[in-house]
């Protein structure tokens, strides 16, 4: 190892001594067992979070992250250990305790949130069980703990918590689930909470209230945060220092201010660059990403890890592993491993910014019309109605963004698009002008090829067990005219066109990275030369360097294809950059709908505009947090009037109680349906702005 040991290089800004951090680790390389080799994960990690201080973990998939998370909790699988370094919790060293004292810390002195809160809970307990074992766990009598579990649902902003203690986990919705997760890890008043990717798979406002729930917290109970994620602006939200995680090595570190305004590793500069920042869009250009890949653990022996993937590096990176250079930023300390730390900035952009070419709207002929689209589900004695009343028209080439929280129908619009389901009487389909019948099963092969759709979690659309050569060719297989080098022919135009190597086509997708698999399933998807491709979420698992290279690629086959896209996402940001226009749905109803721009600048519906406050921007900051009362109302029982009503921040009067609101012209096929005048609403949003 080049340089002084790690213990020399304290993290800048930790108070001195353990006791005074709530988290110390020093020098930790972790290793695992695969093939009877050992293999590096994490190499000479060396970090502090102070008490009651909130410190981000970043980097692409594969960096880490979750490694070290559970490196600190005596977590590792059988095949990992620790091979080197030294964890502290609250002063105390985790490697030196024994199995009750590693229990009673677990217990009493950290917790963790992970990802999935639906794999966190248990389906066959009650909400009441779950939540009073924590407190248990904790030393507290059953009738103690059960009566301090509404306390602490309480805590978590959970309206009702009598109800919800009496429910099962299925019947909450993803974030009345996290909240869940959350009293249960802080039923202990932890002294460290750990959170891996906690708001990962959760809308814009369910988000924007579980990380208001998290710093509340932290605020009142001086807990300390180690937050885990690859969203970088839930980061520079949440988070007074960020360290950022390359390969198993700790590649750069300082105040998150600092780190996100001027970073000083080309890896941090890469991250940050490949983010779809507020009013970028396609046409303005390519995003940035990160050239290769992530190597693999144990592989880079010699030199600067990032060296293979870095456009700054030379013979000295290669032969030298750069040391943690250290400098006196705005805001406190500032560590980055680069030996050209100074000029990381001037890092060559990996694409081109060339402007990708879109519709020009009315002047390009409609690919798909929807007419009158409802659909109701019938849930035991109650009619649901999923979709109410749509009405939308794609023009090819375009894009169609869809957003509104977990429950608005945004899915349900979809399958009904795609023939999935079957709408109720009234609706009408055309495609290229010609009526579309409703079900798949009454379209042609033709129509069926000609609606698509990218799902957001590939391995549970992609057959594990075939190779990526045969998934791409069973859907080549269905075009009859294509045999024998034909067929070879179109594959690999496909492969290439959605830029998948060609050593990949026989490799299984359990070998692939989750951006190749989403390629192989983009290339499916288009193997049928689709008119219509519905893309369900399928950025939100994906790191950001991941997603620059998938959004890129959906952009240029557009423009090369003529496609058009039916977008679904959560993150508002991936939305503005890809759509051309965004229909804004609340309880299966369209609330907004208009071209891209017009929709982020204003004026806005009272719903949308809920929802682009709640989007964290990149720097920390955003804008004035509008707070929606309460829960998404039942489908099976909407409100009168405007559904909206009930938590409308700008309700008016009786009138939206009563009466559906009109729908209102804010020019240029900008449409808002709101009691509100379009003047009016323009008026009261840029004063409050």
């Amino acid at each position: 190892m080049n340089g002084p040991p790690p213990s020399a290089f304290p993290t800048f800004g930790a108070a001195k001594g353990d006791q005074a951090d709530a988290l110390t680790v020093v020098g930790l390389t972790v290793a695992y067992r695969s093939r009877g080799r050992e293999r590096d994960v994490l190499q000479d990690v060396t970090l502090r979070v102070r008490r009651g201080e909130a410190y981000g973990l970043v980097g692409e998939s594969g960096c880490g992250k979750s490694t070290a998370a559970l490196a600190m909790l005596r977590y590792l699988p059988r095949n990992g250990r620790v091979k080197a370094g030294k964890i502290s919790i609250g002063g105390r060293d985790v490697a030196a305790l024994d199995a009750h004292a590693l229990r009673e810390m677990r217990a009493n002195a950290v917790s963790m949130v992970y990802q999935d809160p639906g794999r966190a809970l248990n389906p066959s307990l009650t909400i009441a069980r779950q939540v009073s074992e924590a407190f248990e766990a904790s030393g507290a009598s059953a009738d103690e703990a059960l009566a301090r579990t509404a306390d602490i649902l309480g805590r978590v902003r959970i309206a009702s918590p009598e109800r919800v203690m009496e429910s099962y986990p299925h019947q909450l919705s993803g974030g009345m689930q996290q909240r869940v997760v959350i009293a249960m890890a802080l039923a202990c008043n932890p002294e460290l909470l750990i959170l891996d990717e906690p708001t990962t798979g959760l809308d814009a406002t369910v988000e924007a209230e579980v990380l208001d729930l998290i710093a509340q917290l932290r605020a009142e109970l001086g807990t300390a945060v180690l937050f885990i994620s690859h969203n970088l602006a839930v980061i520079g939200r949440m988070c007074d220092r960020v360290g950022v995680l390359y390969a198993g090595k700790l590649v750069e570190e300082g105040t998150t201010a600092d780190v996100f305004a001027k970073p000083r590793h080309p890896y941090t500069v890469g991250l940050l660059r490949c983010l779809p920042r507020a009013g970028r869009a396609k046409e303005t250009g390519r995003l940035d990403t990160i050239p290769g890949s992530l190597p693999l653990p144990g592989s880079v022996t010699q030199g600067c890890i990032f060296a293979p993937r870095c456009k700054l590096a030379d013979e000295r990176c290669l032969k030298d592993a750069p040391p943690p250079y250290r400098v006196a930023a705005a805001h406190g300390d500032q560590m980055a491993r680069c030996h050209y730390h100074e000029r990381a900035q001037t890092l060559p952009r990996s694409t081109d910014e060339a402007p990708v070419p879109v519709a020009d709207g009315p002047e390009q002929p409609f690919a798909l019309s929807a007419r009158n689209l409802s659909k109701t589900f019938r849930v035991g004695d109650e009619e649901v109605r999923a979709v109410h009343d749509v009405s939308l028209d794609l023009v090819q080439g375009e894009t169609l963004g869809l957003v509104g929280e977990s429950g608005s129908g945004k899915t349900t619009l979809a399958k009904l698009l795609l023939g999935l389901v079957s709408p109720d009487k009234g609706a009408t389909l055309e495609l290229d002008g010609n009526r579309l019948p409703e079900r798949v099963t009454k379209r042609s092969e033709a129509q069926v090829k000609s609606l698509q759709i990218v799902f957001q979690n590939p391995d549970s659309a992609l057959n594990r067990a075939h190779s990526v050569r045969r998934l791409i060719a069973r859907s080549l297989s269905k075009l009859a005219a294509l045999h024998g080098e034909a067929k070879e022919a179109r594959l690999h135009t496909l492969t290439e066109a959605v830029r998948l190597p060609e050593r990949y086509l026989g490799s299984r997708t359990r070998q692939l990275s989750g951006g190749l698999k989403q390629r192989v399933a983009i290339a499916r998807a288009f193997a049928g030369d689709p008119r219509v491709v519905v893309c369900d979420e399928p950025t939100s698992a994906l790191d950001v360097s991941v997603q620059a290279a998938i959004l890129n690629l959906l952009a240029d086959l557009q423009r090369e294809r003529r496609v058009s896209y039916v977008f679904i996402s959560h993150d508002l940001h991936v939305v503005r950059y890809l759509s051309d226009r965004i229909a804004v749905l609340y309880l299966g109803r369209i609330m907004e709908i208009g071209r891209a721009a017009a929709v982020f600048d204003g004026p806005q519906h009272p719903y949308t505009e809920a929802l682009l406050s709640s989007v964290p921007a990149i720097d920390g900051t955003h804008a004035k947090r509008i707070r929606l009362s309460g829960e998404l109302p039942s489908a099976a029982n909407p409100p009168s009037g405007c559904v909206f009503h009930t938590r409308c921040p700008r309700k008016i009067g009786a009138i939206c109680e009563t009466e559906a609101p009109p729908c209102r012209d804010a020019g240029d096929g900008h449409a808002i349906h709101c009691h509100i005048p379009v003047d009016e609403l323009r008026a009261l949003q840029r004063q409050e702005g």
